[in-house]
C-alpha cells in the first residue's frame, strides 16, 4: 500500500511533504489571468480563468493523498483508497459546487445571482459537514461568527431588499463554514475568515454600495480562501486519529498494569 503522507509541511510552508508546490502551478497561473481580467474588466480572461479555479485545486487535491476514514470517527484510513491519491470527500464536492457557483457569478442579472448563491450554499454546506466530522469548532469562535452574521444582517437588511431572506440564509451557512474551518486548523480559520470577508464584499454590494477595487478584492480574497482552505485541508490529520492514539495509549498502559499484576501474584 502506498505511504500515507506525513502531515508536516515543506520548507515551503505551502504542501504536504512529498508533494511539490508545482502542483499548484496552474492553478496559480488561473488565478493571475482571473485578477488581471477583473483588473481590466476583460470578461473574456474573467471566462477562460474563473471556472478553473475550484477545479484546479480539487485535482491538486486529489492527488494529495490524505487518509480518508471509513466511517465518522473511526479514525482509520479506508483500505480501499485509490492508488494515485485520496478518495472523494466532502470538502472535494464543496470545491465541485464552487466551481458550479463560479461560472454562474459570471453571468448578469439577479436570476444568475442567485442560483449562484444557492451553489455556493451547497459549497458551504458541504464544507461545514467535512470540517465538523474533522473536528468540531471552537465555542468562542463560534458565538463570535454568530454575532457577526447577526449584526451584518441588521445592517444590510434595509438595502438588500429582495435579496434579504436569500441572504441572510446564505450568510449564516458561509459564518457556521468559517468557524467550523477554525476547528480544522489555523490555516483553515484564515481561509475561512477571507472567504466571508469576500462573500459579505459581494453583499455590500449587492446592497448598494461598492468600495473601491471592489472587483480585485473580493476575487483577491476567494482566491485566497479556496487556497488556504485546501492546503490545510490537504494536511489535516484524519478526523479521529488522536483520540486512537490517546484510546490506544490508555489501553496499552491498562495491559501492562495487569501484567505486573500477574507477575506479582505469581512471585
Amino acid at each position: 500500500m502506498r505511504r500515507l503522507l506525513p502531515a508536516r509541511l515543506t520548507p515551503a510552508g505551502l504542501v504536504p511533504a512529498g508533494l511539490t508546490p508545482l502542483g499548484l502551478v496552474p492553478f496559480g497561473v488561473a488565478a493571475v489571468v482571473e485578477l488581471v481580467g477583473v483588473a481590466t474588466d476583460n470578461i473574456v480572461l474573467q471566462w477562460l480563468a474563473k471556472p478553473l479555479l475550484a477545479p484546479l485545486l480539487l485535482l491538486w487535491l486529489l492527488r494529495s493523498g490524505r487518509p480518508r476514514p471509513d466511517r465518522l470517527g473511526s479514525g482509520r484510513p479506508s483500505s480501499s483508497r485509490s492508488r494515485s491519491g485520496r478518495r472523494f470527500d466532502g470538502f472535494a464536492l464543496g470545491l465541485v459546487f464552487a466551481t458550479g457557483g463560479d461560472v454562474a457569478l459570471l453571468l448578469s442579472g439577479e436570476p444568475a445571482f442567485l442560483v449562484g448563491m444557492g451553489l455556493f450554499l451547497g459549497a458551504q454546506i458541504s464544507f461545514i459537514v467535512a470540517f465538523t466530522r474533522h473536528r468540531r469548532p471552537p465555542l468562542p469562535v463560534l458565538g463570535g461568527y454568530l454575532v457577526l452574521w447577526a449584526l451584518a444582517n441588521v445592517v444590510l437588511w434595509g438595502p438588500l431588499g429582495d435579496l434579504r431572506l436569500p441572504v441572510l440564509g446564505y450568510s449564516l451557512a458561509l459564518c457556521l463554514m468559517a468557524a467550523a474551518a477554525a476547528g480544522v486548523s489555523a490555516r483553515a480559520a484564515v481561509g475561512g475568515a477571507l472567504f466571508l470577508v469576500s462573500d459579505l464584499l459581494i453583499g455590500v454590494d449587492a446592497a448598494g454600495t461598492r468600495l473601491p477595487g471592489h472587483g480585485l478584492l473580493v476575487m483577491s480574497t476567494y482566491i485566497a480562501a479556496l487556497l488556504l482552505l485546501t492546503t490545510a485541508w490537504a494536511t489535516a490529520d484524519a478526523p479521529g486519529r488522536d483520540e486512537d492514539r490517546g484510546r490506544s495509549r490508555g489501553a496499552g498502559a491498562g495491559k501492562v498494569r495487569v501484567a505486573s499484576a500477574g507477575d506479582r501474584a505469581e512471585s
